[in-house]
C-alpha cells in the first residue's frame, strides 16, 4: 500500500473507504436473533472483550480455535472491505459458530437495523478519551491502512474537532450512552472497570449473556486475556496482518489506564478539560483518567 487513506465526510461522520465501500450490504446484512455485536469507538478494547466472549463461548468446545484462527476471523469486522480480501459481511455470514461474535466500529446511528429488530444482544466498550486519544494516535502511525496521523499537537486537534476515522468520540459515546436507556439488551463496559478488575467484568459479561461458566474456567479466562498475555499470543496481537507495521508500534503498546500523562502537555489537558466539559453533559456517564 503506497498512500494513506483520506478522510471524507459521509452521511456527517468521518469515514475512509475501506468501511464505507461495501455499505449497501453493511445496512442490509441480516442479523440472528442470536448474533452478538461487539462495539466500540476505535482503540478502547474491542479485540478484549472479543476475545473474552470468544473464549467464554467456544474456548471449552473448539480449543483449536484458538490457536489456528486469529480473533479478527473468529470475530469478523462487518463493515471491513478491502479490495481482494473476504468482506466483513461475508466472513460474518460464513461463520460457523453459534452465537455469532461480530465486532463493528459503527456509531449507533449506522448499524443495521437488522440487529433492532432481532432485539440482538450488544455489548459495547468506551475508554476515557485521554487515553483513547493516544492509543488511536499510535495505532494511526502503525496501520497504513489508517489516515495519517501527522504530529501529535495537530492530532490532538482534529480528535477534540471530531475529524477523526468513526467521527467524534463524544458524538460515539454518547449515542450509545443514550441508547442504552432505551435499549435492554445493551451492557455498557468501562475499558477502566476491566483494568481494575477484569474478572469482575466477566462476571458481569457472564450475567449478562446469561452465561454460567464454572468458577476454574474463569479464573482460566481472566488470566489468559491479561494484556501481557495477548500481546504475545499470535492469534490475538494482530501480528499476521501485513498493513501493520510493528517497527513503529505494536498493536497491542501499553494498555494502561493514564497513559495520556506521558503525552499530553499541562496546556493540552487544560484545552482538553475544558471541551471536555462542554461535550460530556451527561452525569450518568462517568470515565476515569486515572485509577
Amino acid at each position: 500500500m503506497t498512500s494513506r487513506p483520506q478522510l471524507f465526510d459521509f452521511h456527517g461522520v468521518s469515514m475512509i473507504q475501506c468501511v464505507t465501500r461495501n455499505w449497501e450490504n453493511v445496512q442490509s446484512f441480516q442479523a440472528r436473533p442470536d448474533d452478538i455485536l461487539i462495539v466500540a469507538y476505535p482503540k478502547a478494547g474491542i479485540t478484549w472483550v472479543s476475545f473474552i466472549l470468544d473464549l467464554l463461548y467456544f474456548g471449552q468446545s473448539s480449543p483449536e480455535r484458538q490457536t489456528s484462527i486469529p480473533i479478527y476471523e473468529r470475530v469478523p469486522f462487518l463493515e471491513m472491505a478491502i479490495p481482494s480480501v473476504v468482506s466483513g459481511t461475508e466472513l460474518a455470514d460464513k461463520l460457523p459458530t453459534s452465537p455469532r461474535l461480530i465486532k463493528t466500529h459503527l456509531p449507533v446511528q449506522f448499524v443495521p437495523k437488522s440487529f433492532w429488530e432481532h432485539n440482538c444482544r450488544i455489548v459495547y466498550i468506551a475508554r476515557n478519551a485521554k487515553d483513547n486519544m493516544v492509543s488511536f494516535y499510535h495505532f494511526d502511525r502503525m496501520n497504513l491502512m489508517e489516515p495519517e496521523p501527522g504530529e501529535w499537537s495537530s492530532f490532538f486537534q482534529r480528535f477534540l474537532e471530531g475529524k477523526m476515522l468513526y467521527g467524534s468520540w463524544y458524538d460515539h459515546v454518547n449515542g450509545w450512552w443514550k441508547k442504552k436507556k432505551t435499549y435492554s439488551k445493551l451492557h455498557y463496559v468501562l475499558y477502566e472497570d476491566m483494568i481494575e478488575d477484569t474478572g469482575r467484568e466477566v462476571e458481569k459479561l457472564c450475567s449478562f449473556l446469561g452465561l454460567s461458566p464454572s468458577a476454574e474456567e474463569k479464573r482460566a479466562i481472566t488470566c489468559r486475556v491479561q494484556f501481557d498475555n495477548m500481546k504475545k499470543n499470535k492469534m490475538t496481537n494482530y501480528s499476521t496482518v501485513p498493513v501493520m507495521d510493528f517497527e513503529v508500534s505494536p498493536f497491542m503498546r501499553k494498555g494502561k489506564v493514564g497513559d495520556w500523562k506521558n503525552h499530553f502537555t499541562v496546556a493540552q489537558s487544560e484545552v482538553f478539560d475544558e471541551d471536555y466539559k462542554k461535550k460530556m453533559n451527561d452525569p450518568t456517564l462517568q470515565l476515569r483518567t486515572e485509577i
